[in-house]
């Protein structure tokens, strides 16, 4: 007869479902902190993987409580009365479970709170001497999965001298970046962005 798991084994695999649903937006934080920014895209291709990974993560941690729970209830109890209590490790306890089913929440939820973690983009002051110097140009990025990495480009592009304003969309994989293009060009910005790990696929400009 096979085996059912153990709410320890439960626990194990729906913390490292919840950190592998969060990797592809831990990545750029973690880039930023080591001064790699060039692979903070290095795990995006996990996003398309995250609602099962959750899911993964949920069912796990679900089962988990379940052992726990009818564990206690179905206590081997003697004609007198008394129950004999089994010991448990911390690791197989309803405490650690606690302590790991908040960390697994945290996890998930990193995407909607991840740009706390990255510093505020530092626009540069830019000296505008003829208004028809002024551009628009659109970029289509693939690769970005949360709000940190609209951070992470915003932050690549404003130290571009020439960059005077950079809105960078995740859910739309955009950035719409106005510059002088007396000061710089669509190819540096490109660069700038590339810097990232992100790849820009395309780009319009929208004040030809």
């Amino acid at each position: 007869m096979k085996e059912v798991p153990s709410s320890k084994t439960a626990t194990g695999v729906g913390m490292v479902a919840a950190i592998a649903a969060s990797l592809c937006c831990i990545t750029p934080v973690l880039a930023l902190l080591a001064g790699a920014s060039g692979v903070a895209s290095s795990l995006s291709w996990l996003e398309p993987a995250r609602p099962y990974l959750i899911g993964l993560a949920i069912a796990a941690l679900a089962f988990a409580w379940y052992k726990t729970i009818s564990t206690k209830q179905n206590a081997a109890c003697g004609p007198d009365g008394t129950c004999a209590v089994e010991k448990k490790s911390f690791l197989a306890s309803k405490t650690f479970l606690i302590i790991i089913t908040i960390a697994a929440i945290t996890l998930i939820a990193f995407p909607y709170y991840a740009q706390i973690f990255y510093p505020k983009p530092q626009k540069q002051n830019i000296v505008v001497v003829e208004s028809n110097d002024i551009n628009t140009a659109s970029f289509a990025i693939k690769g970005m999965t949360c709000k940190g990495c609209e951070t992470e480009v915003n932050n690549e592009i404003y130290k571009v001298l020439g960059v005077i304003d950079a809105q960078t969309f995740y859910d739309k994989g955009t950035s719409i970046v106005k510059f002088d293009k007396s000061k710089t060009t669509v190819e540096q910005l490109k660069n700038a962005i590339a810097k990232t790990g992100y790849t820009v696929t395309n780009y319009e400009l929208l004040n030809k």
